[in-house]
């Protein structure tokens, strides 16, 4: 493999308080929990895992001006993200609470300044960028109305300059208020689309993994289906299908697992590697995420 040219992610920058549980939530009463907090955001976290792989990434994304903004900016940047970053006024920094327990998470969200982000900063983010390759978009930025333009405006450009393109799917709640059929039609033709088995529930239907991803690959190049403990699918349009297993590990939280899944298979793939060869490499840093407890990797 060689090393991949730079990568620059556009989409969300978040504050996450953690809550691992100690146990199922007792509604309406107390729950013990290790609870940290720390730098998240799906666009946040797969940059700092693909720089965790040595690869060059640049994140496009907005912030509060405020401390949260300047310690997720530290933190990337410490991380060795190079940070394309608005601080926006009078607005907060993004948070997501995350309670995770028994290999679940359940979030509960405020957008902040993820919903002010917008086409005018990312193109000039991107110019600022000549010697990209590739343009990887959580899809969160697309599902919210506010920063919408941001996304679509980052696909196009990246269009315009020959990238080649990968996006996230990001979570099944928001595309299905959305519906499939808006949001096909805006990664048509992507290189490459990420999507976990519910969101391919969301897009495809419910058919086998395969199935799916045969279905969505009329819209992507190629489709690749995440399936948790079950591992994961790789679908192209002209090649036969990849199937990868998940690593054995002792899940301690799965918040990030996604994203540094999406990092090993971008830094694999873009690096040359065989689609199971990036599956398998994908798997690898998914499970290192599992095994701990936040959604970045550790120094």
């Amino acid at each position: 493999m060689t090393r991949p040219a730079r990568v620059v992610v556009v989409g969300d920058v978040i504050t996450d308080v953690v809550a691992v549980l100690s146990g199922p939530l007792a509604a309406g009463s107390d729950t013990a929990a290790d609870i940290s907090i720390g730098g998240g955001g799906q666009a946040a976290n797969t940059a700092a895992w693909i720089a965790a792989q040595g690869v060059d990434v640049t994140l496009v994304g907005a912030v509060g001006d405020d401390d949260a903004g300047r310690d997720r900016m530290v933190e990337l940047e410490g991380a060795g993200v190079d940070c394309a970053l608005d601080r926006v006024e009078d607005v907060p920094t993004g948070t997501v609470i995350v309670l995770a327990t028994d290999g679940e998470r359940t979030m509960v969200s405020q957008r902040g300044a993820n919903l002010r982000l917008s086409a005018e900063h990312v193109e000039r983010a991107l110019a600022a960028v000549p010697d990209a390759g590739h343009l990887h978009l959580s899809a969160y930025t697309l599902l919210d109305a506010g920063s919408r333009g941001a996304g679509l405006r980052a696909l196009a450009v990246a269009r315009e300059r020959g990238l080649t393109t990968s996006v996230d799917a990001a979570s099944a709640a928001p595309l299905r208020r959305l519906g499939a059929a808006a949001f096909l039609g805006w990664v048509r033709d992507v290189d490459l689309l990420l999507v976990n088995a519910d969101e391919a529930t969301v897009l495809a239907g419910g058919l086998d993994p395969a199935a799916q991803g045969r279905a969505l690959s009329a819209t992507a190049r190629r489709v690749v289906v995440k399936r948790g403990a079950a591992g994961a699918v790789w679908v192209d349009r002209s090649a036969p299908v990849c199937v990868a297993p998940a690593r054995r590990v002792a899940v301690v939280d799965v918040t990030g697992a996604g994203d540094a899944f999406a990092a090993g298979l971008l830094t694999a793939w873009l690096g040359g590697a065989a689609p199971t060869a990036a599956l398998n490499r994908a798997t690898d840093l998914g499970a290192l995420a599992v095994s701990t407890a936040g959604a970045r990797p550790r120094p």
